[in-house]
């Protein structure tokens, strides 16, 4: 252990992995931010912390079957000549369940926008809340661990990795669901964004690789613009005023 803290290799390697994991964190920050912003500002606030530390857990569990885990990559069976193993299977079980969910919410925000919202907690609203948490928990942290293992073989420093990004997550996840709530518009362009992320997993699963680039760029550039678009309509607004 004293060997990793004086060890410049160990210290570049802590830091690639944390970025990469924060960076394969957004996708669960997104989908936190949308999934509670239909419930009670302090029951969101719990179910972040919840589903935070859930991801945490799940993420050191895998971790710590790293055998069992490069095993779910072995062939289950093959359909036409593509093999699925239960890792693939789990990237579509969750690609889809993720699309679903993304189009049933842009469903109703398209149909209910004229509406008035019930903002009272509405009996097991937040344990489904939290199921479905656990459930995109489980499907984000394979393919960030899975990710790790491949670059770092110190299961000190995933560890550590794994940490740190959880705790970034936590501290942004409160001012991303804010600003998602505050900004209905925002919202749109999550779920559109969970429909792209789905789309990627489900291709994996599939064996047909979307490199994740791509996807990134096309969230960063799209919240800049919506970015833009917020601050064009409070200038607006203070202008009026």
């Amino acid at each position: 252990m004293m060997g990793l803290l004086t060890s410049p290799e160990a210290w570049a390697a802590l830091l690639t992995l944390t970025a990469l994991e924060v960076v394969l964190g957004i996708d669960n920050i997104i989908f936190l931010s949308v999934i509670v912003s239909g419930i009670p500002q302090a029951q969101a606030k719990r179910a972040r912390q919840i589903g935070l530390a859930l991801a945490l857990v799940f993420r050191i569990l895998l971790l710590s079957l790293l055998v069992w885990l490069i095993g779910m990559t072995q062939a289950v069976f093959t359909v036409k000549g593509i093999a699925f193993s239960w890792r693939d299977i789990i990237l579509i079980g969750g690609g889809l369940f993720l699309i679903a969910k993304a189009t049933h919410e842009i469903h109703t925000e398209v149909e209910a926008r004229g509406e008035e919202r019930d903002d009272a907690p509405r009996a097991g609203a937040f344990f489904w809340i939290i199921v479905q948490i656990i459930v995109i928990d489980m499907v984000f942290s394979l393919d960030s661990i899975i990710t790790a293992i491949g670059m770092v073989q110190d299961l000190a420093i995933m560890i550590a990795a794994v940490i740190i990004a959880c705790l970034i997550m936590y501290a942004a996840s409160g001012p991303v669901a804010r600003f998602v709530a505050e900004h209905p518009t925002t919202k749109m362009l999550a779920l559109a964004f969970l429909v792209l992320i789905g789309v990627a997993l489900v291709a994996d699963g599939f064996k047909f690789h979307i490199p994740r680039g791509y996807i990134y760029f096309a969230i960063a550039f799209s919240a800049a613009v919506e970015l833009f678009n917020v601050l064009a309509r409070r200038n607006r607004k203070k202008a009026v005023n």
